[in-house]
């Protein structure tokens, strides 16, 4: 699931939630940290882009770390959005996804939990896609 979501997740998105992801292209690196990307939300998406940069990426312990830095989607209302993803084993069978956002307010603006709550409804549809897919293909990835 990480090779899949995080290390051809760019590739991936794009193909299987294209209404929400038209395209990523890298503007700095290939991936790896300090790169630097931009993704193009596609007609589903409320926002029309975001430059997202790679904090870190651990691919012994199934960790990603990024930044939004850019875009429509901090409505100018926030410096940054920090997203830390750690993927694990499940007990069960398939994986377990843990994520952890922090929200880097510009003067004493206030996020409502509904906003943050329909984010995160969003990402765990995308992580669900993704698995969906890799059920029907794996040896995809």
């Amino acid at each position: 699931m990480f090779k899949a979501c995080i290390l051809y997740g760019d590739t991936l998105i794009c193909k299987i939630v294209s209404q929400a992801f038209k395209s990523v292209e890298y503007i700095e690196g290939n991936g790896e940290a300090g790169s630097i990307k931009k993704v193009t939300l596609g007609e589903g998406s409320q926002f029309k882009y975001m430059k997202q940069k790679v904090e870190a990426i651990d691919k012994e312990n199934f960790v990603y770390i990024y930044n939004v830095v850019e875009g429509d989607a901090l409505m100018t209302k926030l410096e940054k959005i920090t997203y830390e993803t750690k993927l694990e084993a499940s007990p069960d069978w398939g994986s377990v996804c843990r994520t952890t956002s922090k929200y880097y307010t510009i003067g004493d603006f206030e996020l409502k939990e509904d906003g943050v709550k329909a984010g995160k409804d969003k990402a765990l549809g995308i992580f669900k896609a993704i698995g969906a897919y890799i059920v029907e293909n794996p040896n995809a990835y």
